[in-house]
């Protein structure tokens, strides 16, 4: 593992865990520095210095356009959903847009059942693709990484993963948008919101849900974090919401502790980000991750848990055939 990476893994402390019915989590601390400064998805959509539209007017499913006309760089982050112009897409890796500067991004589809426009731009959706569907969604984007070299989801099988999570929520969508889901569960979400409040120097957290991790989040910013905790609460409390055993969460230092050592033992690939810095896929022991580089500084990383069934391979199959609409 990159000693970098590597050395982030292994600086994080635990601060007190936090409990709402059978999810846990444990905030991550971290003294490494968090420098570069940058702006979030949503301050720069709020304060107009970032634009994103379709690549062209006829558009292209697997890609927008960012235009980062600010000063300082904008982090995008995997999984997070902006709103509008022809269908509602996801990040499907972290990407740091420089200043001053216009990107096209990799991204996947969430609404499906819409190909027209709604808008010119893009907006923010408040909104993080749940643990489950994120972390199906970057193993094909891993498996894309090392076929290809890009960023590229399997749009079948992520689509397939988002009617999962619509049934499983019980909320049909007219378009089969991902965000339907949320906004059904809203109470429900916020529940475990108010449970899970950040604490002051906070810069991820590491989750449970019954008595297994789930995985974990990392963001550099102090401040950053805490504009995207709650888009990050919602995406792990929509599977711990819908679980079905439901089993009360068991706060277990040890599992925490021993899911970031699992973590730190995982294979390694590195790949030139599509912004700035290096893009490091991992997989282990049912475990997939990835952390965004740059400067000698992690940006951000995220670990999960999957399932054998949920590996490429085998969630794919025949879903592999359904490729983009262009």
């Amino acid at each position: 593992m990159d000693s970098v990476v590597k050395k982030y893994l292994q600086s994080f402390e635990f601060g007190d865990t936090q409990i709402h019915k059978n999810m846990a989590v444990f905030p991550l601390l971290c003294g490494l520095n968090h420098d570069p400064e940058y702006l979030t998805l949503k301050e720069a959509l709020d304060t107009h210095v970032l634009k994103i539209a379709e690549v062209n007017q006829a558009g292209s499913v697997p890609e927008l356009k960012v235009i980062n006309e600010g000063e300082i760089p904008v982090l995008l982050l995997d999984g997070e959903e902006v709103v509008g112009a022809k269908q509602n897409r996801v990040l499907n890796t972290s990407i740091l847009i420089s200043a001053q500067a216009e990107t096209v991004i990799p991204v996947s589809c969430t609404e499906q059942g819409r190909w027209a426009y709604r808008s010119q731009e893009f907006q923010d959706s408040d909104t993080l693709m749940s643990t489950k569907v994120r972390r199906v969604k970057a193993q094909t984007v891993s498996d894309s990484l090392q076929e290809s070299r890009e960023f590229r989801s399997d749009q079948g099988t992520v689509w397939s993963a988002i009617d999962e999570l619509a049934q499983e929520a019980e909320a049909p969508s007219q378009t089969g948008a991902m965000r339907d889901s949320f906004t059904a569960k809203t109470e429900e979400l916020d529940d475990y919101l108010k449970a899970f409040a950040s604490i002051p120097k906070q810069r991820g957290l590491l989750v449970l849900v019954g008595e297994e991790v789930v995985g974990f989040d990392f963001v550099s910013m102090e401040s950053a974090y805490k504009l995207l905790h709650a888009k990050l609460v919602k995406s792990y409390a929509m599977d711990a919401l819908l679980q079905k055993n439901g089993k009360e969460a068991v706060p277990q230092v040890e599992k925490a502790q021993g899911f970031l050592v699992q973590a730190v033992k995982c294979k390694e690939k590195k790949y030139e980000s599509v912004g700035q810095g290096a893009d490091y896929r991992y997989e282990g022991v049912n475990l997939v991750g990835s952390a965004l580089k740059v400067d000698k500084k992690i940006i951000h990383a995220a670990f999960f848990k999957i399932a054998e069934h949920e590996k490429t391979g085998e969630i794919a199959g025949s879903r592999r055939r359904s490729r983009f609409r262009r």
